[in-house]
């Protein structure tokens, strides 16, 4: 998605810093604000979680709202309640898929198929990064219960994984 977005700030690449923390954030641009969901962030915050100065967040908002494709990408970004970090906590289940060909199609339905099998429960898919553009894109799959040991052998199998990390 970012290569879409690029060439609007290749001449501005402070501005390009922050836009790709907002994506990678899901913070939207509504007017001259930015949310996080309902919640307005301050510039002075922003700049300081993207290593800028507020005048560049300010300045990323304006070529945003500029430019009709910018306008439309932002304004319907939201943020995404990442479970993985509080699963065990829950009692459920963490696998990290570390793909060597993250382009492969399959992976996630060829390990879901197998959850599906066992009667194992999804709660959630996360893909961190854009496969076309991260060097190290993983897949977390959070179940309500513990995976067979039986099945990390099966999925690291599956064509395009590379790793498979209980987490």
């Amino acid at each position: 998605m970012w290569e879409e977005i690029e060439e609007y700030f290749h001449d501005f690449p402070a501005q390009g810093k922050v836009a790709q923390m907002m994506l990678r954030a899901g913070l939207k641009v509504q007017g001259n604000k930015i949310l996080c969901g309902t919640i307005e962030l301050s510039d002075t915050a922003l700049g300081r979680a993207a290593g800028v100065d507020r005048r560049v967040v300010k300045d990323t908002t304006k070529t945003i709202n500029a430019r009709r494709k910018l306008k439309e990408i932002f304004s319907r970004l939201s943020p995404t309640c990442s479970l993985k970090d509080v699963a065990s906590v829950l009692g459920w289940c963490v696998i990290e898929i570390i793909p060597g060909k993250a382009d492969t199609p399959g992976i996630l339905a060829s390990v879901s198929a197998m959850f599906a099998d066992k009667k194992i429960n999804i709660r959630q898919v996360i893909i961190e990064d854009d496969p076309a553009h991260a060097d190290h894109p993983r897949g977390y799959i959070i179940t309500e219960r513990p995976i067979p040991p039986e099945l990390l052998p099966r999925i690291k199998d599956v064509e395009g994984v590379e790793a498979v990390v209980l987490r």
